[in-house]
């Protein structure tokens, strides 16, 4: 026997639905129908390439994966070649590598020498390639192309004289944000790529087609000019800006975040992240950061050290303990300071604790619950029923896992308020007012629709979770899951909804909505801007104008200034080592990464400091380590709340969360505050009840509540439903107004 028989690799077992084989030398398996370079991947065998990418359809326009196939005349690509049953298959003979070098050659025929100054140096695929397959020295001599640049909003910066019309960025706005705002225009040598009206892009997504692009056509506008990939340091974080928990890396230079990009876990993001989770790190660098411990004496505020602001908050506590205290915790707090809070809680006497701060109806005692169906699941899903949710602007993210699943025939059924846009077609729609929500789940058609599917999932998003039938649409959606076989899915209200809940983050006494119904003698403020984050904000305001309160607080705004009597500054999640569970129960980690800001200290030393000065227990650890190895999730059923006050006469208000207004840093990220979708505060009601009121588009008019009123310009359509004014919280003018219903007319 010779010795290349012995040598010989053994030809691998062949699975059913796959063929064998051969990548230099190398023999492998590959499912029927798929292309060389997956299988080339997939074993680690590397082919150059500009168009494909495997998120998106092949395109094969760039002809830089050329490789040799046994039996073929000519070099394929390998991207759009499929295996088939014995092929052999060399990516670097004489022939593959002439040919790659050839098309090259081609692309840098018209592209700029620039790499000095272009913000994708040093992270370019092309200037890679180009190492290992450019010529020294060009043999062009004619003049290069110039293509004019296109101005695409706040985000994303281009140089489109750089694009090597790989389409990238065309196929993601068309396929995966489903947009269409991209494409090719004119052809041959003056082919280019850009809008086709001159408008910035629209997409929640629009970040990604920086990721995607292989040269420095599309770069970050926030990062442009700031710093070269070499000099970051690249730190695992989530985003916090929703249920999801995307993963991504804060890339930081001597302590500041300068940039955020997605972090590959196909479980939970793949490989995308959305703008506000991209772009909301400029929120960390506001002016109105708190940066110091601040004490308010006789009406008048002071900068404070530690010792004394401490002082007076431990002063506050013990003369208010028990029922008198009230503890309300912003739903992005991480798991860490959540227990640490509920230990607080239990150490003062207090039952009133909540982190279910934006929600109006809690009369069912109802938590976050983990979605029935995880996310990366859900674009198998054969029919989905959206309920009381804007999901583009809830969880950018799974409206994209939703979008995949309608592009594989699924079947979409929507019953909402309000007709908002959608990324795909259904296959019905109901809207109707958010009284009107738990009835339409009861329609007979709808259930024989979802019954014939194999794999259903209903999404319960925020306008029926925080509106004031709440619990009645909670109820609903469960007996239609049950009825139906369907996942049931109901969108966690806060970052971290579903971790506050398992550490006990919750009322044994009264919710958020009761004990600032009934005011407390004093607060704790965990995380909140007062003026903007609560479900009613005239009445919160109310209640912690006259107590004492203790905040501590990422920013010293304005509504924190006038409530608090001691201001305790500490980091937001990039600046600190946290976990947060998401809405599929994955607890994820984030490690510190931005430098914390002057005299701001990470959340879990300042209450473990306190927690000492008030001799609580379970404050006796002494590192991260230590109070994460004291942590244990609680079996905790809170109790119920009030119901929400069901006036009979008025406009029923539909309240969602403005897309880049949903926090404080998201509030204060310049960028996404000019984005388009971040529209100005307006009231927007149907025809009908526009000329039953005597309103006018673009006219102000005035809505009232027992708890406030606001002026706002009316916008006439008929995407909302009868009886209804939709606005978007987040805003100042919109915040006297709640779920419920108001009185209107004209200003």
């Amino acid at each position: 026997m010779s010795t290349e028989a012995v040598n010989a690799p053994a030809a691998p077992v062949v699975p059913e639905g796959h063929v064998a084989i051969e990548i230099d030398g190398v023999p492998l398996t590959a499912p029927k129908g798929s292309m060389i370079i997956q299988a080339a991947d997939k074993a680690g065998i590397a082919i150059p390439r500009f168009c494909y990418h495997d998120k998106m359809s092949i395109a094969a326009n760039c002809r830089m994966c050329l490789v040799e196939v046994e039996k073929m005349g000519k070099p394929a690509p390998a991207c759009a070649t499929p295996v088939m049953d014995g092929m052999k298959v060399v990516t670097r003979s004489d022939k593959a590598l002439k040919s790659q070098r050839n098309v090259m050659e081609f692309l840098l025929i018209n592209h700029p020498l620039d790499c000095p100054i272009c913000d994708q140096g040093g992270e370019c695929e092309l200037q890679d390639l180009a190492l290992g397959y450019g010529r020294s020295v060009s043999r062009f001599a004619e003049r290069k192309r110039v293509v004019p640049d296109e101005d695409l909003g706040p985000l994303v910066a281009t140089e489109m004289t750089r694009c090597i019309q790989c389409t990238r960025c065309v196929r993601f706005t068309a396929e995966i944000a489903g947009t269409y705002e991209l494409g090719g225009m004119y052809r041959g040598e003056n082919l280019q790529i850009g809008t086709y009206d001159g408008k910035p892009l629209t997409t929640e997504l629009s970040g990604n087609v920086i990721d995607v692009c292989p040269v420095g056509a599309l770069t970050d506008k926030v990062y442009q000019f700031k710093a070269r990939p070499w000099e970051l340091i690249a730190r695992e974080s989530l985003g916090y800006h929703d249920a999801l928990g995307s993963n991504l890396f804060h890339h930081l230079r001597r302590g500041e975040v300068l940039r955020s990009v997605p972090r590959d876990n196909d479980a939970v993001n793949e490989c995308w992240l959305s703008d506000r989770d991209r772009y909301s790190h400029q929120g960390l660098y506001a002016d109105d950061r708190a940066t110091r411990p601040m004490v308010k004496d006789a009406g008048e505020w002071r900068e404070a050290s530690w010792d004394q602001a401490l002082a007076r908050a431990v002063q506050i506590l013990r003369e208010n303990g028990a029922d008198q205290l009230g503890m309300l915790v912003h739903p992005a707090t991480s798991n860490e300071e959540g227990a640490l809070l509920a230990r607080l809680a239990e150490a003062l006497g207090t039952g009133n604790l909540d982190h279910r701060i934006s929600q109006h109806d809690l009369s069912d005692a109802a938590v976050a619950e983990v979605f029935a169906m995880p996310v990366a699941e859900i674009e198998r899903a054969d029919v989905v029923v959206i309920v009381g949710a804007d999901l583009r602007h809830e969880l950018p993210l799974v409206n994209q896992r939703v979008r995949k699943a309608w592009m594989q025939g699924a079947k979409v059924h929507v019953i909402n308020p309000v007709d908002f846009d959608r990324t795909f077609d259904v296959a019905d729609k109901r809207i109707v007012a958010p009284s009107q929500l738990a009835a339409a789940l009861d329609d007979a058609a709808l259930r024989e629709a979802v019954q014939g599917g194999e794999r259903a999932v209903v999404i319960v998003g925020a306008l029926a979770e925080n509106g004031a039938h709440a619990a009645a649409v909670r109820k609903a959606a469960a007996g239609f899951a049950s009825a139906t076989g369907a996942k049931l899915c109901r969108i966690p209200q806060g970052a971290n909804a579903v971790g506050l809940s398992d550490y006990g983050v919750l009322p044994a006494s009264r919710d958020a909505r009761a004990m600032l119904a009934d005011a407390r003698s004093a607060y704790v403020l965990y995380g909140i801007e007062p003026g903007l984050d609560f479900a009613d904000t005239p009445t919160a305001l109310k209640a912690l104008d006259g107590a004492q309160v203790v905040a501590f607080s990422h920013f010293a705004c304005r509504s924190t200034l006038a409530v608090a009597d001691v201001i305790l500054p500490i980091g937001l999640l990039p600046e600190i080592d946290a976990t947060l569970t998401n809405l599929d129960g994955r607890q994820q980690s984030a490690v510190a990464a931005g430098k914390l800001y002057e005299e701001t200290r990470a959340g879990w030393r300042v209450l473990r400091a306190l927690g000492g000065e008030l001799a609580a227990p379970g404050f006796e650890f002494t590192d991260f380590a230590g109070l994460q190895a004291s942590l244990k999730m609680r079996e905790f059923t809170p109790v119920a709340g009030p119901a929400a006050n069901a006036d009979a006469d008025g406009l029923e208000v539909v309240v969602s969360t403005a897309i880049y207004r949903s926090d404080a840093v998201v509030r204060r990220a310049p960028a996404l505050q000019a984005h388009p979708l971040n529209l100005a505060p307006r009231a927007v009601v149907h025809p009908a009840d526009a000329q039953a009121l005597g309103l006018d588009d673009g006219a102000a008019g005035k809505f009232g509540t027992g708890a406030g009123t606001a002026t706002l310009p009316v916008v006439v359509s008929d995407k909302v439903a009868r009886g209804t004014v939709w606005i978007e919280s987040g805003h100042g003018a919109t915040a006297p107004l709640g779920a419920g219903r108001v009185q209107a007319g004209r200003a």
